[in-house]
């Protein structure tokens, strides 16, 4: 018999720059408001908040509030969405930091993101940037057994205007891969035992 797990309720985000409201940012939270126009509870963590987590650090386990509030939100999650600016081909030490500190979930009976869909965002200066850091992160996403929904949003900032002056999604192109994701995300079904 199979069964299948119900929608994903809660989605957390996580990404950004060390400025708030960043592309990234932006493009992540649009993503979490078509996932909550679907049903869902969702969480972001930008850029200022991964700004203040400390450097990941194996070999002491203690942990600040704000590094607790992450893990725990992340365990909690039915499904997450990353975002990260394109840097020199990857993906951010920012975001790097806080996916390094996910660690934390190693010995939970659902390690790191089994079973759980991984949106992936990524705004770049060029096409060639987007595309290697949306593969670096799909990478990260399989080692730490999620899902990369099949859409990945990448956008070009310096092709593309994504926003009109009042913060919405100026670009339809963008918007619609935005829904795409969302849509991914919570319809996403796991068989148990597959």
């Amino acid at each position: 018999m199979t069964v299948i797990s119900p929608a994903p309720r809660r989605i957390v985000g996580l990404g950004g720059t060390f400025r708030q409201s960043s592309s990234s940012e932006r493009i992540v939270r649009a993503v979490l408001a078509e996932c909550a126009v679907l049903g869902a509870e969702t969480v972001m963590f930008d850029g200022p908040a991964l700004a203040a987590l400390p450097h990941f650090n194996p070999e002491n386990p203690a942990r600040t509030a704000e590094e607790q509030a992450l893990v725990e939100a992340v365990r909690g999650a039915d499904g997450i969405v990353i975002g990260s600016p394109g840097y020199h081909g990857g993906y951010s030490g920012l975001v790097k930091n806080a996916v390094d500190l996910l660690e934390d979930l190693r010995s939970d009976a659902r390690v790191y993101f089994d079973g759980r869909p991984v949106g992936l965002v990524v705004t770049a200066a060029g096409w060639q940037a987007c595309g290697t850091t949306l593969s670096a992160l799909r990478d990260v996403v399989h080692a730490m057994r999620g899902w990369p929904t099949p859409v990945g949003v990448a956008v070009n900032s310096v092709e593309q205007k994504p926003f009109a002056p009042d913060g919405s999604l100026a670009d339809e192109g963008i918007a619609r891969a935005v829904r795409a994701q969302a849509e991914q995300i919570m319809g996403f079904r796991m068989e148990a035992g597959a």
